[in-house]
């Protein structure tokens, strides 16, 4: 495998997320995160992968099992360790734009838990997102 060269710019949207891998390995991933409004509102863990959060742009509100927040804001990350339950939202007024840093402990693929320890199907959290609409031409870059 070769080093990977990666740009963060993404699209601006009228509505809904995305979410961009911008390098990958079997073992990590880097994904440029974009969330128009709303969040991953389903309480869920990442069995077998640690991964940080770096917010660039807005303001994330994070909430535990036990619903207690943690909010970041531009600049601040935060380090989730593998089998760790949250959900989030943005929670500013604009885009919440950010890099998701993936660590697998082995090449795990697609798996999330529910809340209670059950693994679900790939997808799980994508059906839960808005579909993204696009402003054509107007871009956000670092």
């Amino acid at each position: 495998m070769e080093a990977q060269v990666f740009e963060l710019k993404t699209l601006f949207l009228k509505q809904g997320n995305t979410h961009n891998v911008v390098a990958s390995t079997g073992l990590g991933s880097i994904a440029l995160k974009y969330y128009n409004e709303g969040g991953e509102n389903a309480l869920h863990t990442h069995p077998g992968e640690d991964h940080a959060f770096l917010i660039f742009e807005g303001e994330m509100t994070l909430y535990d099992k036990d619903d207690k927040a943690i909010v970041l804001k531009r600049g601040q990350g935060i380090m989730i360790p593998s089998g760790w339950y949250y959900w989030f939202k943005n929670s500013g007024d604009g885009p919440l734009i950010f890099l998701k840093f993936s660590a697998f402990k082995k090449e795990i693929k697609g798996e999330k838990g529910d809340g209670y320890g059950k693994l679900l199907a790939p997808g799980f959290m994508e059906d839960k997102r808005e579909k993204a609409v696009p402003i054509e031409g107007s871009f956000w870059t670092l």
